[in-house]
């Protein structure tokens, strides 16, 4: 039986480019990787429970029964250039020793924001500014509607205005898209500023 090589001869595959999604609790990680994913994806999801519930305030998701404990996994070819590997991130505080190995190697981050509780996304912006890592910040537009004007959103945050702030549905593949395409540009548009700042 003739097998074929992944790759035609002479070609090579696509440079694989790490990006993590980050955010609070049930803002949309697990649904922006499973809605773009070309793999089925990988998920550590757990069964919410009666304590972890009041712990992780699910008032404003009541019909969410799980959660992530561990990871997120997918990936998604952009072009013949770049595949994107993405790695989601838990939510709750509680997970939060394992974000440095999440982490490790990303080129970029998308940090998610559910606008009824934008607290609970304070802890990722931080934690990329802190690490220098380029990041976009993405507003889910739950019930296809914006609850914020988006520069009142910036202030809340207090990103600065070279930080990407646009809004996408984490349901729909294309916008998942769109957002992802965002964060590679915005690290590409960092590491070319760099780039000339050491020139």
């Amino acid at each position: 039986m003739d097998s074929k090589p992944f790759t035609e001869p002479g070609t090579r595959p696509p440079a694989p480019v790490k990006i993590v999604i980050a955010g609070g609790f049930g803002v949309g990680k697990t649904t922006a990787v499973s809605s773009i994913s070309e793999i089925k994806p990988l998920t550590t999801e757990a069964a919410i429970t009666s304590v972890a519930a009041s712990v992780d305030r699910t008032g404003h998701v009541p019909a969410k029964t799980t959660t992530t404990v561990a990871l997120d996994f997918g990936c998604i070819t952009i072009d013949e250039e770049v595949k994107l590997y993405l790695f989601g991130t838990p939510g709750q505080d509680r997970f939060g020793f394992m974000w440095q190995d999440l982490v490790h190697g990303a080129l970029g981050a998308l940090v998610i924001v559910d606008t009824r509780r934008m607290d609970d996304c304070y802890p990722a912006v931080d934690y990329f500014e802190n690490a220098g890592l380029p990041f976009v910040v993405a507003v889910n537009m739950f019930d296809g509607s914006l609850g914020h004007n988006l520069e009142d959103i910036r202030w809340a945050l207090a990103v600065s205005d070279d930080v990407p702030l646009i809004t996408f549905d984490a349901r729909q593949k294309l916008s998942v898209r769109d957002a992802l395409l965002a964060v590679l540009h915005n690290t590409f548009k960092k590491a070319r500023a760099q780039a000339g700042a050491g020139a």
